[in-house]
């Protein structure tokens, strides 16, 4: 801490958060002149906020998420698949410009007209312009096509640099793996509000006897996500029920 006794011909007043991505700027006064001074202090970004939202589904499903600005979008798959709470099961794939990045190791070929696929462990998110608002699309499961929009909301430059991606954020459950894509997630929803539907009991179990389209808890999802890139990292394969109040005796 400044010893202002010992150095009294400045003080820092306000020190402003105009944070200008690498620069954070400080607002000095100069206790003579009462002249505003300006210095900078070099700030390096170190993290990216990350707003990912499902596509073409109801109700919205969302996550917020801060991951590491060096994290490469190998990385930012595994981020994605713990704070929706995906299985890792099947393909995936980045568009982004046109073209599609992905696991190269894995890759089918696409459609017959699908460009290249590139190598996603070559892309980092450093590598994106640093203007806010800049969206990828993440699409998981070929069979299904889960869209997901990938907006980088914000820069952080955080005093120590973050070793873990984190949820922030979120709201609403994504549809059951293998459920058929939209249409087969507005069915699974018909079928499950109907209890006198003749495939209500089975779907139920199928979906592990319990299912919340709102439902979000985010310490859980946060946890997740935080333990995305351990190997072998134990997730539920499903929502768990929703406690009973307990009622007075």
């Amino acid at each position: 801490m400044q010893n202002h006794t010992q150095s009294p011909s400045r003080c820092v007043t306000v020190p402003l958060a105009v944070q200008h991505w690498n620069n954070v700027w400080f607002h000095l006064t100069d206790e003579v002149s009462s002249r505003p001074r300006w210095i900078m202090q070099y700030k390096s970004i170190n993290a990216v906020q990350i707003r990912a939202t499902m596509l073409d589904i109801e109700p919205l499903v969302w996550r917020r998420l801060i991951v590491p600005w060096e994290w490469n979008l190998a990385q930012v798959h595994l981020v994605i698949q713990a704070a929706f709470n995906w299985y890792n099961y099947h393909l995936h794939e980045f568009l982004i410009g046109g073209l599609r990045y992905g696991d190269t190791g894995n890759d089918e070929g696409g459609f017959e007209d699908s460009p290249r696929l590139f190598e996603e462990r070559g892309v980092r998110l450093l590598d994106f312009a640093r203007n806010p608002g800049t969206t990828l699309t993440y699409v998981y499961d070929f069979g299904d096509h889960w869209c997901h929009a990938l907006e980088l909301e914000d820069h952080h430059a955080f005093d120590t640099a973050p070793k873990l991606a984190s949820c922030i954020g979120g709201g609403g459950a994504r549809p059951p793996e293998d459920v058929g894509g939209v249409g087969g997630y507005r069915n699974f929803l018909t079928i499950l509000a109907d209890p006198r539907d003749p495939e209500h009991a089975e779907t139920k179990r199928w979906c592990g006897g319990h299912f919340d389209p709102e439902w979000f808890d985010l310490a859980l999802t946060d946890k997740d996500v935080r333990n995305a890139l351990r190997p072998n990292a134990r997730r539920g394969l499903h929502q768990p029920k929703a406690k009973r109040a307990k009622t007075g005796g």
